[in-house]
This record gives C-alpha cells, sequence and structure tokens, in this order.
C-alpha cells in the first residue's frame, strides 16, 4: 500500500502534472493499493477511482464518490467538471463555480 500526504504539494504546474500521471501509471502497472491525501480536487480528479469528501472538523464523512472513467482522464471531460461541480458544492464553493 502506497500512502501518499500532499505529496506534489510543492511541485510547480507543469512537474505536478508529469507527478500525477507518474503516479496512476505506477498504480495501474503495479496493482497496488494507494490512498491519497489531497486538498486538491484537480488532483484528485484525475487520479482517483473513488473520492472521500470530509467535512470541517470534526471530520465526518460528506460524501463518497466513485469514478468510473478510464485511463488517462482528460481534464475537460464533462462527466470530470460535473464531478468537479459536485465536489465544490459539498464544500461549499457552489457559488463560486
Amino acid at each position: 500500500m502506497l500512502i501518499l500526504d500532499e505529496p506534489l504539494g510543492n511541485l510547480d504546474s507543469l512537474t505536478r502534472l508529469t507527478m500525477q500521471g507518474e503516479i496512476v501509471n505506477l498504480w495501474r502497472n503495479a496493482g497496488f493499493t494507494t490512498l491519497l491525501v489531497t486538498h486538491e480536487i484537480e488532483e484528485a480528479l484525475p487520479m482517483a477511482t473513488r473520492i472521500v469528501v470530509l467535512s470541517e472538523r470534526p471530520a465526518a464523512v460528506k460524501a463518497d464518490i466513485r469514478l468510473d472513467k478510464p485511463y488517462p482522464r482528460h481534464r475537460g471531460d464533462p462527466d470530470l467538471v460535473a464531478k468537479r461541480q459536485e465536489i465544490l458544492g459539498l464544500l461549499g464553493f457552489e457559488a463560486v463555480w
């Protein structure tokens, strides 16, 4: 099992995109379980098969969202855009986007 806690937070945007792809490729090729903790919706959507949205403290599960899209995923995919909107709404940012 690979556990990653905000692993790409300090990278520039292009390196971050590259590393996201590398992590997905490693996971898909080796078949191990990966848990990625991130505050970045844009990072979770192209990488995850499941996104768990937590509430503010004390944390509780607000949503458990499954993503069945094939890889590689395009960030402009209408289904991913809809999921982004859903997640932002769960976090109280529906009016912003």
